[in-house]
């Protein structure tokens, strides 16, 4: 008995269902015939059950098996859970380890969704077991539940929608133009687009003001400025806003500039002093070598001939 086994029901399933020729013959035994058969028992590795992350954290499988596909290629995980009395949503729970697993997987640099094949044991005290192994039962609307997440989940793609639609979705509208465009250099028809919805004042100022920032940070106009000051004399109602957000531009044009400038400095400070440090090394070796030469006896001329220094430096340490 210890922490990760809290009844004698889990000691026992796990002691058996943790060695890897039981749980092949598990599931030889009681794998659905279509799923066995995509199956390669002979790869079965017994896995970590335990999924800790920020959604997860604290819970954790019975028992989570990997292994191969007959044809070699991915990968599909059979997740035992035991449990011996019955709970109306186990099998979500039963999803939610399924999408942990499949998390995981993904998190290894894999580069496709594994299927992940939960198996619920039970021996409660009654029987059958009494709750669907459909998820989707547990749903109020089992009818939405299926058509949702047995389809393709709905998909807003707004560079396939055309403008003259966009403009007719209210107060939606900005948002989707201005995405759609964002990567857009020549900004001419988009401000025309803009001037005609933010006339109808569907936006507040706050989304108003996320909106033309967000255009400023990651749009790729070539003047902002202009077109900031260009919607403001078409938009007197916002032209407040709009002014503030250039004006903010503008400071922060300037803070950068300024940065950039004490950072140059700082750079070319260094590099006059590494370049100074150098040539004062080299003025000290030729110094030296001329004292060498110097009581040697050699002749001033021939010093400087041979050292390059001047009459002054070389009268600086004749003294």
């Amino acid at each position: 008995m210890n922490a990760s086994t809290p009844t004698p029901h889990d000691a026992l399933f796990k002691q058996f269902l943790t060695r890897t020729e039981t749980a092949r013959d598990f599931l030889q035994i009681h794998l659905p015939p279509a799923l066995l058969a995509r199956c390669d028992l002979n790869t079965l590795q017994l896995e970590s059950g335990s999924f800790i992350d920020r959604e997860l954290r604290g819970i954790q499988s019975d028992i989570l098996y990997s292994l191969q596909t007959d044809s070699g290629e991915g990968y599909i995980y059979c997740l035992i859970e035991h449990q011996s009395s019955p709970d109306r949503y186990m099998t979500f729970r039963l999803m939610r380890y399924a999408l942990a697993a499949m998390q995981r997987h993904l998190d290894n640099h894999n580069q496709a969704l594994p299927l992940v094949i939960p198996i619920l044991f039970y021996h409660g005290k009654i029987s059958p077991y009494p709750y669907s192994m459909s998820w989707l039962d547990a749903f109020s609307d089992v009818k939405s539940a299926r058509q949702l997440y047995c389809g393709d989940f709905p998909l807003v793609d707004v560079t396939m929608i055309s403008d003259d639609e966009i403009v007719q979705h209210r107060r939606v509208a900005a948002l989707e133009l201005v995405q759609k465009h964002i990567r857009q250099r020549d900004m001419a028809d988009l401000e025309q687009q803009l001037v005609t919805l933010l006339r109808l004042d569907y936006t507040t100022p706050e989304q108003l003001e996320a909106l033309f920032t967000y255009l400023l940070q990651v749009g790729d106009t070539a003047n902002p400025e202009r077109f900031i000051c260009q919607l403001a004399q078409r938009l007197p109602q916002h032209e407040e806003i709009l002014m503030t957000i250039a004006q903010k531009l503008e400071e922060k044009a300037r803070k950068e500039g300024i940065l950039l400038g004490e950072q140059k400095g700082r750079q070319e400070g260094i590099l006059l002093g590494e370049q100074i440090g150098r040539q004062a090394e080299r003025l000290e070796t030729k110094l030296e070598i001329a004292r060498t030469m110097l009581s040697k006896g050699m002749d001033h001329s021939t010093v400087m001939t041979l050292t390059g220094l001047t009459e002054g430096e070389l009268q600086h340490i004749c003294h």
